[in-house]
């Protein structure tokens, strides 16, 4: 029997994850989280990951085979600072690969995101997985995903014989999901940067955890982008919800960022609004072709999905 310890596995798709795991012939889960588990199926360790000793005994205990990584801050708490970040994205992932390693680990899944290429202009109409991984300095998420694939290049290096699997998702879509993103589709209006279309890929949250799942049965090595066909504009986006869409011009939006943020009417800061302007855009050619397999919805898809799930988000007739 094989054990697959999976990080996070307490959140938002960690949760979905488990019992889908649990299964599989042959399998025993076990899973680590900071938040209290509601998991069954899982042998569960409430644990922070950068309790090195105490990872380090649990690696002892469970022995994994394969190990999924989803821990990850994407809205931090109040009062986290960025090196209090750092440690739990970028310092406890370097911690899993060397315990992987140390182990015997067979097989190591880490999601990261379609973040980690950055916020720019200059970005590719579609990003595929060869291209460069730019984060952004001031954007701690961002800029934290591109540190931890930069460790993640050097493991393949340093301990070929761990298969790796890294998959970068753009935004997850779910029933249940509430999150920053999702806040932005909450408002009375959409928010725009003029000039600017500002496009989602969404991929819906069943799809991540099929893919997950699929990923640890073959041992799956390589890099690959989770997003569904297409995308959405925020202006359709808008129309979707039939809610009107404001643009603003970007030194504008960044004024009122900067004085809306520090009152807390806000989520982002003047820091981010290469954020609002200059979404990643995934390109999906190489899950479909090498991974074989296709996301059951499209962009747009998945957004009517959670629309039907939600149907608050939307303006009232």
């Amino acid at each position: 029997m094989q054990c697959i310890l999976v990080t996070g596995a307490a959140g938002f798709i960690g949760s979905a994850l488990v019992p889908a795991l649990a299964r599989l012939p042959d399998v025993r889960v076990c899973g680590v989280d900071v938040r209290p588990p509601q998991l069954p199926q899982a042998d569960f360790r409430q644990l922070d990951l950068r309790d090195t000793p105490a990872l380090t005994a649990l690696f002892h205990s469970f022995q994994p085979t394969a190990v999924v990584h989803l821990a990850s801050i994407v809205t931090p708490p109040p009062g986290m600072t960025r090196a209090e970040m750092h440690a739990i994205d970028v310092g406890a992932t370097q911690t899993l690969v060397d315990l992987c390693a140390a182990h015997g680990v067979q097989h190591l899944t880490v999601t990261t995101s379609g973040a980690g290429y950055g916020y720019y202009a200059d970005n590719p109409p579609w990003i595929d997985e060869d291209d460069a991984i730019r984060g952004n300095a001031a954007f701690a998420y961002a800029d934290h995903k591109r540190q931890i694939e930069a460790l993640l290049a050097q493991a393949r290096v340093a301990h070929p014989q761990l298969k790796l699997l890294i998959l970068r998702p753009g935004t997850i879509l779910g029933r249940s999901v509430a999150n920053q993103i999702t806040a932005l589709f909450a408002k009375r209006f959409v928010l725009g940067v003029a000039g600017c279309d500002s496009p989602f890929v969404f991929i819906w949250d069943e799809d991540v955890v099929r893919i997950l799942v699929q990923g640890v049965q073959h041992q799956t090595t390589g890099v690959f982008n989770l997003a569904g066909d297409g995308a959405l504009t925020m202006r359709e986006i808008a129309a979707r919800l039939g809610k009107p869409f404001v643009a603003v011009p970007p030194w504008l939006l960044r004024a009122l960022l900067t004085v809306l943020h520090p009152l807390g009417i806000v989520q982002y800061g003047p820091e981010q609004l290469e954020f609002l302007q200059f979404r990643p855009v995934l390109a999906n050619a190489r899950l479909k072709r090498d991974f074989a397999y296709t996301p059951q919805f499209t962009s747009a898809q998945a957004f009517d999905a959670l629309l039907l799930a939600q149907p608050y988000l939307r303006k009232s007739p």
